[in-house]
């Protein structure tokens, strides 16, 4: 295992030192054993997107596809097993991936270097087909693949987990250092530490990258710069989804920023990747306690990539003294350059380049429901950073599917159930409550007009006359009528008081012959002062009430003793119903 691990690493370095002759760009990052199932199980989802309508794939159909993909990409005979129904459709869109991203997969640096044998720069053949698919297939043995579980051993399981992906997302801060269009790397760093971009958050930035066909990180890059630079024509829209997650994209663009400071700036390398480590390290840590599992493996992982560089570029002099030209002798052309990533610490990249490289080449996963799982270690947030999640579009529900059976019969166990009610108890003041009247209100108040002003109840209406009011049926004739407000009656009454006169008749039906002593006693004189005086009254009583305006008061009942009456007839006589005496008096006018 170590000697292939070596011919390993020198296949890699060898296709580094040449890759200007085989690839456009000299950002090309490689793709680890991981790296790539993590890929493969991206493209499957997406095809059974297209075919099924959901974004998921089994994890025994990733091992399957896994195993075809191997072979069919270092042209090994294929097994005995049926291939998956869907392999061509997977392997395009792998490939495609990989394009888009500017990163080639270990399978791509050995037939590469095949081509570069071929041309008599490197006659030597260090790795072979089958050796290389051994590697990746995980049927290799590894120091942890024989190690029996235990209680024990299981908690370091879970510590070797959360290191594993804390060492995950320093590689990825690096790798977009160096080749900012690689998406896995931004779907490993774009919420941690915690920036409140979740699965929304990277699904919007996905849809963007996709309209404009760039990179994730460009469409990242792109939105804040135009925030920053603002003006009309240049803004955003208002209705740019990215607008939601404004903060959170920039304090990732602030800190890449901070990075991409600290290359450009500080030309030594092994001082420039100590500085490096310390601000992502700030980055995960912040916040956290010394004994939290994150805070160690951070500090764990710090070390040993701090002291993988400095080797490296120790080694990387050495070779520049011996063979004066360095790992990459001829600069490629201006336009294959990276120029989202293009600095002045060009040193420091190709160090970066060499670690990443080394990384690559690492022994796989030997769990690979570890690393293909939505269940990762939580290393910021609420959950863990799984990419197939990210990479899921959170879908908004039309009604099309049924709800599940289960849920439908709880939620109807729960509408059948009886709700307990708890007693209100009302308060003294509970009268004044909008959402009922108490019910003593509404029986002593009938009617809607007379709105009471007070709590206690009001005397209720009378229906007729009583002995209090006057009323004497053996003396005389008396006539029930709604009279006039009371202003207008007391000066009514003072007015007659002053000329000295009985109040009137308001009626007109009485004669001037009744069977009345009194009536007989009175002249003709004083019947037609009488008579005079009552229509000198009624114009000016009609008058008054024409010029003032009509006013909705209390109306109350009262007696008037009718002269020239007949007592024995009183009784007989029918009531006037409210409003009578006054139309008399009006048609009498």
């Amino acid at each position: 295992m170590t000697a292939f691990a070596e011919h390993l690493k020198l296949m890699v370095k060898t296709f580094r030192k040449e890759s200007h002759r085989v690839l456009p760009s000299e950002r090309t990052t490689v793709h680890g054993a991981d790296s790539m199932l993590m890929a493969l199980q991206l493209a499957m989802a997406e095809v059974n997107k297209q075919h099924q309508g959901e974004f998921k794939v089994d994890l025994s159909d990733v091992l399957m596809a896994w195993k075809h993909l191997l072979l069919d990409k270092l042209h090994l005979p294929p097994p005995g097993a049926a291939r998956l129904e869907n392999s061509e459709l997977f392997l395009e869109v792998y490939q495609s991936f990989l394009k888009r991203s500017n990163t080639v997969d270990l399978t791509d640096v050995l037939a590469l270097n095949k081509e570069l044998r071929a041309a008599g720069s490197d006659p030597e053949e260090l790795v072979s087909a089958i050796q290389l698919f051994e590697f990746l297939s995980g049927n290799m043995e590894t120091p942890d693949s024989s190690a029996p579980l235990t209680p024990s051993s299981q908690s370091r399981r879970c510590r070797s987990q959360i290191k594993m992906a804390v060492r995950r997302v320093f590689c990825s801060y690096l790798s977009l250092l160096v080749n900012s269009k690689n998406d896995m790397a931004l779907a490993l760093t774009l919420n941690v530490p915690c920036r409140s971009l979740q699965r929304q958050a990277f699904t919007d930035v996905k849809r963007a990258a996709r309209d404009s066909q760039t990179s994730l990180f460009l469409a990242v890059t792109s939105f804040v710069r135009a925030i920053q630079i603002g003006g009309k024509g240049y803004a955003p829209a208002e209705s740019d989804p990215l607008r939601k997650h404004i903060k959170g994209l920039s304090d990732y663009v602030q800190f890449m920023d901070n990075l991409e400071e600290i290359l450009g700036e500080i030309s030594d390398p092994s001082e420039c990747g100590a500085r490096l480590l310390a601000a992502i390290r700030a980055a995960l840590v912040k916040g956290r306690s010394t004994g939290d599992p994150v805070y160690a493996a951070a500090e764990e992982t710090t070390k040993e990539l701090k002291e993988r560089i400095v080797q490296l570029h120790q080694t990387q002099k050495q070779a520049a003294n011996v063979d004066g030209t360095g790992i990459s002798p001829a600069r490629p052309k201006a336009y294959a350059v990276n120029h989202a990533t293009a600095y002045g610490g060009r040193e420091t990249v190709k160090v970066l380049t060499a670690l990443l490289d080394e990384e690559a080449v690492a022994p796989p996963c030997g769990n690979k429901a570890d690393l293909l799982s939505e269940d990762q270690p939580v290393l910021s947030g609420a959950e863990g950073t799984c990419v197939l999640t990210l990479f899921r579009s959170p879908e908004v529900s039309i009604g099309c599917s049924p709800e599940p059976l289960r849920n439908r019969v709880q939620s109807r166990l729960n509408l059948l159930k009886p709700k307990v009610t708890q007693r209100v108890i009302r308060s003294q003041f509970a009268c004044t409550y909008n959402d009922e009247p108490p019910l003593n209100r509404v029986l002593d108040f009938p009617s809607t007009s007379q709105m009471p002003s007070c709590v206690h109840p009001a005397p209720k209406p009378t229906t007729g006359l009583t002995v209090e009011d006057g009323f004497n049926p053996e003396a005389e004739d008396t006539a029930v009528f709604v009279a006039k407000p009371s202003s207008e009656s007391r000066r009514k009454d003072r007015f007659e008081v002053q000329r000295g006169v009985a109040p009137e008749q308001r009626s007109g039906n009485a004669q001037n012959g009744g069977g009345c002593p009194s009536n007989k006693r009175k002249t003709g004189i004083q019947m037609q002062s009488k008579g005079n005086k009552r229509k000198q009254l009624d114009s000016e009583q009609h008058t008054e009430s024409e010029n003032e305006p009509p006013e909705k008061k209390q109306h109350t009942r009262v007696s008037v003793k009718v002269p020239g009456k007949n007592v024995c007839k009183a009784s007989n006589k029918k009531k006037l119903i409210a409003g009578q005496g006054k139309l008399t008096s009006f048609f009498r006018v």
